[in-house]
């Protein structure tokens, strides 16, 4: 489907990024979004509080992260098209403020337990993002909308590289708690923005909820994440963590069957296998892999003392600073792959953001002796993040009909979930396989080995990218007439 509203047209030269008429519900969802973001990071710098108030165990604090990621994805997928079938305002405000009360609940715990189930409770807030791109696209003139994904999209870096430096200072002043008060603040701020600034679309996918696939569903995200994140400690030839891998393979075939019978199915099966969408979907997955070991493993090898010869010995908060070059880069990337995008069609950024995620990997693998190379390293992966986060947005945001928007991106965002997971615990244990001896303190080999595997990873999402339809110096208007759905005269669904 291609018209004046779906199609992305190239931007006006000599208009501003933002059109005033759409300049004060953009912000309302930006704040939205980043609110998650926010949050998603910033209680990794205090795990060790945490671990210490509580005195639990590396496994049992793992959770706090675990929980969180396990209902965000969930999450991301159902709301989504719930977001699509009744209204994404209405849904969004409904998210949003599910999850400023697992903060609030967050803010206030007293023990562990209550602290994990708080944070699953947070996880609903990620369907902020398949929803924020489902408005965008609705609502805004159709030369913006490529640029403004790509803004919305950039949060997930941003909110990364603030969520690893903001914790530091606040918890040396005041205590973990005002980590999840400080957010709650943010959240409010986003409901009321999005309350007072954006309408309700008009486009619905309207429908009764698929419950069995919806529970299907559920159940093979959590069968499939929940070994990956605790393999580690658990095991990997653990019989759980082999026992929940095929039960994530068997719900999942059996969610594919249900939802081909299913008159109104919660995922249209035959919208996965379109090409410009399933090579979207397996580059995010490929991406998510790859950035990952960035995210997570920059901040440790720069806390590392330097007597064992490498690391900087950095604070929590010196550590997270790593990462400032890479939330600035993305912040400038993202809405240059939109811009990109609009112009040739979103192939061309997508291919580039791999590569110049190899580089940024080469530069760590090569460098990482060296503060100043490591800066560099944030900087030029931020870029390709940037880059990548943008297209695989748009590129999913083109390929299908405005009314199964938040479904499609929604989808995608699980795919690099579960490469985010999977790299990270695969980064986690390559680095934690040696050790420098006579100490705890992981050798520096595991951190070359690591960073040679991202850029490999990026390496391989870059064929993937090349491998979807349309060619690197298309026009925007092929890209979409070849990634767009077939017109037809009945709806959806």
């Amino acid at each position: 489907m291609t018209d004046a509203k779906t199609s992305h047209a190239a931007p006006v030269a000599g208009t501003p990024a933002v059109p005033a008429g759409v300049a004060a519900p953009f912000t309302a969802l930006l704040v939205a979004v980043l609110s998650f973001s926010l949050m998603q990071t910033m209680v990794v710098p205090v795990l060790p509080d945490l671990q210490r108030e509580f005195g639990a165990s590396t496994t049992g604090v793992s959770w706090v992260l675990s929980s969180f990621l396990i209902t965000a994805s969930v999450a991301t997928a159902l709301l989504g098209r719930v977001g699509d079938m009744f209204g994404k305002r209405r849904v969004l405000i409904g998210c949003l403020s599910v999850f400023a009360g697992g903060t609030l609940l967050c803010a206030v715990s007293n023990s562990l337990g209550l602290l994990i189930a708080a944070r699953a409770v947070q996880g609903v807030g990620s369907a902020a993002f398949p929803l924020a791109f489902g408005i965008i696209r609705d609502q805004f003139p159709s030369e913006r909308v490529p640029v403004a994904i790509g803004l919305i999209s950039s949060t997930f870096g941003i909110g990364f590289g603030i969520g690893l430096v903001l914790p530091g200072p606040i918890v040396d002043a005041l205590s973990w708690h005002w980590v999840f008060w400080l957010g709650l603040a943010v959240i409010a701020l986003g409901i009321l923005a999005v309350v007072v600034f954006v309408k309700e679309s008009a486009n619905r996918s309207p429908g009764r909820i698929d419950w069995a696939g919806g529970v299907l569903l559920s159940g093979a995200v959590v069968a499939l994440l929940l070994p990956i994140s605790q393999g580690a400690s658990w095991g990997w030839g653990s019989p759980a963590v082999i026992g929940l891998f095929v039960a994530a393979v068997v719900l999942g075939a059996v969610f594919v069957a249900v939802e081909r019978r299913v008159h109104e199915p919660l995922i249209d099966i035959e919208l996965l296998r379109r090409p410009a969408v399933a090579t979207s979907h397996v580059a995010a997955l490929i991406i998510g892999f790859g950035m990952y070991g960035a995210f997570t493993l920059v901040p440790l090898l720069a806390q590392t003392p330097p007597e064992v010869g490498f690391g900087f010995g950095s604070s929590v908060t010196g550590a997270g600073l790593f990462m400032v070059p890479m939330a600035v880069t993305m912040l400038i990337a993202s809405p240059l792959s939109g811009r990109i995008g609009a112009a040739v069609g979103f192939k061309l950024p997508l291919v580039l953001s791999c590569l110049i995620g190899v580089v940024g990997f080469a530069i760590y693998a090569a460098g990482h002796d060296r503060e100043w190379a490591m800066y560099v390293g944030s900087g030029v992966l931020g870029i390709g993040v940037g880059l990548a986060y943008a297209a695989l947005a748009n590129l999913v945001v083109a390929a299908v009909d405005p009314r199964q928007t938040g479904e499609a991106t929604g989808i995608n965002t699980i795919m690099r979930t579960i490469g985010s997971s999977l790299g990270a615990q695969i980064a986690a244990s390559i680095v934690a396989s040696e050790t420098v001896p006579g100490t705890k303190i992981p050798a520096e080999s595991g951190y070359t080995t690591t960073f040679v595997m991202s850029a490999i990873a990026l390496g391989v999402a870059a064929l993937a990218a090349l491998a979807g339809p349309g060619s690197l110096r298309g026009t925007a208007a092929s890209h979409a007439s070849a990634a767009a759905p077939e017109p037809s005269g009945s709806p959806a669904r």
